[in-house]
């Protein structure tokens, strides 16, 4: 059985920093993408940042260029987003996301079939 676990979502105040982590079981996915996805209440999830098999392509959504990283690796089947500088609107919960069939860097929701049950990211004003 394949799952994704998120870990690292806390409270945390405007200005400081978080690292999460998704920790894939159940089958490798060093050579596909990864990413992570957001949805804060009342709002439709949304694309935050993807990362191609090998770690060396990303992509970001405008709102956390700059601030937001992400990275993976691969030994470990592990990804990490590490967010810098939030502010409260960056507060929602966080997914993580793995395709068993696309390997470059995507935003598209359409092109990952793994997800994880998401972690709870607040940050206070």
């Amino acid at each position: 059985q394949v799952q994704l676990v998120e870990s690292g979502g806390e409270l945390v105040q405007a200005g400081g920093s978080l690292t999460l982590s998704c920790a894939a079981s159940g089958r490798t996915f060093s050579s596909n993408a990864m990413g992570w996805f957001r949805q804060a209440q009342v709002k439709e999830r949304e694309f935050v940042a993807t990362v191609n098999w090998s770690g060396d392509s990303t992509y970001y959504r405008d709102s956390v260029k700059g601030r937001f990283t992400i990275s993976r690796d691969n030994a470990k089947n592990t990804v990490y987003l590490q967010m810098n500088k939030l502010k409260p609107e960056d507060t929602a919960v966080y997914y993580c996301a793995a395709s068993s069939w696309f390997a470059s860097a995507s935003a598209r929701a359409l092109n990952y079939d793994y997800w994880g049950q998401g972690t709870q990211v607040t940050v206070s004003s």
